[in-house]
């Protein structure tokens, strides 16, 4: 089982709203380590930590993690939520497997895949 992940950001601020907005996380408890930074919780398991970084290229060819992948429910809800907010999403839906995908960036460019199992219902777009 994934403990966490964390990510460096070059908009801490921005990046941290932008989980709060999008997936629902909330800011919690963090230790008081010696530079800033956040934890953002799904219920009580703080899932995402976000430290500081420095802006750069994503190089997806390089030695590096990818994207983060969250397992949510309510597909449609979550298109409807990135449609009003203007954020940029593709799809794909593996019926193979139950379940639909949602891609999408943050501000400072990490990439997310947001997984909802679906089962057998795919109805609607």
């Amino acid at each position: 089982m994934l403990d966490h992940v964390t990510l460096r950001t070059a908009d801490l601020e921005g990046t941290r709203a932008f989980f709060e907005t999008v997936l629902d996380l909330k800011p919690g408890y963090r230790p008081a380590f010696g530079f800033p930074g956040y934890w953002l919780y799904a219920g009580k398991e703080p899932i995402v930590h976000l430290i500081p970084g420095h802006a750069g290229p994503v190089d997806r060819h390089g030695e590096t993690i990818d994207h983060a992948g969250f397992r949510l429910a309510d597909y449609q809800g979550h298109r409807r939520k990135l449609d009003a907010l203007g954020i940029p999403y593709t799809t794909m839906d593996l019926p193979e497997l139950g379940e639909r995908r949602l891609f999408l960036h943050t501000p400072t460019g990490i990439l997310l895949e947001l997984v909802f199992r679906e089962g057998e219902n795919f109805g609607g777009a």
